[in-house]
């Protein structure tokens, strides 16, 4: 694989355009490859080689992240961090890979008119996982911080249980969402737009797609910016194609398809984003447990969490971060936020990961970018306390001598007695802080013909527009969607091949 970068203006030529080269846009290119087309993939982001990624926070996050993982929602009430490069988001993601709960498609099908794509996301899961390698977690290789969870869920009897990760060759160095300097992550990067390219798929990077050409209601091509490699624009660009793929994230995307003036029949396109916010809860212990060491995510706590059960929505998963990320997110200022970072090996934390009924919409600013338009409602809140007296219980069980809360004022528990007491603590907008690793929706998929895109992936607005992403998520999904997006992207890949060739 050998992307293109070119630091001016330049045209070109394609059946199909790929926006974007994450889970979605490398699933959709490969499959596309496969099925003999001429594919072109732009990515807004740098082509960057694993080995020149350099470990350091100040460096990387610049490097892999939009807005060197500054963005956030309007309000700043949630933070969203989404990625960059060839490869996207899978380029720092944690690889966890856990299919959808068979209840919730269920509840997609009944309420969003999504028949048959239970059995459609099965085959696709099956594809996906065979090709980048999906396997569970070795026990022997859960640091410390994952056997707190474990430990402590056990402790109280709560439900628990391994993840299941697209790693081959991990060193367990721990800089996962700093990029793997080691290339052992099998994603988009690593294992689809190598074959696609080998297929002949072309690959351009360092090129920002800013509108969505069409006439007579059908696509024509693509127009955008040439990027130096601070982002600034060096150039413009024009691909004439019969077919474009967005895969741009939930948030880009729809900004993109709002900023082309795609027609909108049912006035839907950048509405119903989800985001999994979530927050962070850290536990002091005796021992050390340099949480930054090993693979970062290997064991979760689904007792809170159910589909469909709105008193049940709560993912605790293990989560940690070097030492500005934890600098960063410590509950604390002064002379005890340096007691804190000088006990920073015997820490452990833990995220209470909300599946959310909040629904965000997107706009799009002049430049077309993403503004993201999020503030969690009563309910959420109200879940978000309990998520974080039960990250609080987990913690405890698992040995910890002090928990610490990220609210305003920070709330220092240290018996299971004093954290049940805070599931009747209200929460606020922002307080705690809450993030956000797993925007979606924008672009539902749906039966109905309001739906902006049908259950193909197929746009309704205009011919010959396809999406490929985390966009076409009617809801929020509970759980991590990496392995979800790469399977759509798959059956969105097949369905506009298939359309092309009849």
């Amino acid at each position: 694989m050998t992307p293109i970068t070119t630091r001016g203006s330049w045209t070109d030529a394609a059946t199909v355009v790929v926006v974007g080269s994450g889970a979605g846009g490398g699933a959709a290119a490969w499959a596309l490859a496969r099925a003999g087309h001429d594919v072109l993939v732009l990515e807004m982001g740098e082509h960057q080689a694993p080995a020149t990624f350099d470990q350091r926070e100040e460096n990387m996050l610049a490097r892999l992240f939009q807005d060197a993982g500054s963005r956030a929602s309007v309000d700043y009430s949630v933070g969203v961090l989404q990625g960059k490069g060839v490869g996207g988001s899978t380029l720092h993601n944690l690889n966890l890979c856990k299919r959808l709960d068979p209840e919730l498609l269920d509840v997609w099908v009944a309420e969003h008119g999504l028949a048959g794509l239970p059995a459609r996301m099965s085959e696709a899961y099956d594809v996906i996982e065979r090709t980048l390698q999906v396997s569970e977690v070795e026990a022997s290789r859960m640091n410390a911080n994952n056997r707190v969870v474990r430990d402590g869920a056990r402790a109280l009897g709560w439900r628990n249980g391994p993840l299941r990760h697209n790693r081959v060759g991990c060193v367990g160095s721990g800089f996962c969402e700093l990029g793997c300097a080691y290339d052992a992550k099998m994603n988009s990067a690593r294992v689809l737009l190598p074959e696609a390219s080998a297929r002949g798929a072309r690959i351009r990077a360092a090129a920002r797609v800013t509108r969505i050409e069409h006439a007579f209601g059908r696509v024509t091509g693509v127009s955008g910016v040439a990027l130096d490699a601070a982002g600034a624009p060096v150039g413009a660009f024009r691909v004439r194609c019969d077919a474009v793929v967005l895969a741009a994230s939930a948030t880009a995307s729809s900004a993109l398809a709002l900023a082309s003036a795609v027609p909108d029949p049912g006035r839907r396109i950048g509405r119903g984003l989800t985001l999994h916010p979530g927050a962070t809860v850290g536990g002091l212990f005796n021992e050390r447990i340099e949480g930054w060491k090993g693979i970062p995510q290997s064991w979760e706590c689904t007792e809170h969490l159910h589909p469909t059960d709105p008193e049940r929505r709560i993912w605790i998963v293990p989560v940690f971060g070097h030492p500005v990320g934890v600098a960063a997110m410590l509950p604390a200022t002064g002379a005890l936020h340096t007691r804190l970072m000088g006990q920073f090996a015997h820490l452990a934390a833990v995220t209470p990961m909300l599946h959310d009924s909040t629904f965000g919409h997107v706009t799009a600013d002049r430049g077309g970018r993403p503004r993201i338009h999020y503030t969690p409602n009563a309910a959420d809140l109200r879940m978000m306390a309990r998520g974080l007296a039960w990250s609080a219980e987990l913690l405890l069980a698992g040995g910890a001598r002090e928990v610490w809360l990220p609210t305003a004022p920070p709330l220092v528990v240290r018996t299971l007695v004093e954290a049940r007491a805070l599931h009747d603590r209200p929460a606020r907008v922002l307080d705690p802080p809450l993030a956000a690793v797993h925007p979606m929706g924008g672009l539902a998929m749906g039966g109905a013909a309001s739906a902006p895109v049908d259950p193909t992936g197929r746009a309704r607005g205009l011919r010959g527009l396809w999406v490929a992403d985390g966009s076409l998520f009617p809801s929020s999904t509970g759980v991590p969607p990496q392995i979800s997006i790469y399977a759509l992207g798959l059956l969105t890949g097949q369905a506009c091949a298939a359309s092309l060739s009849a």
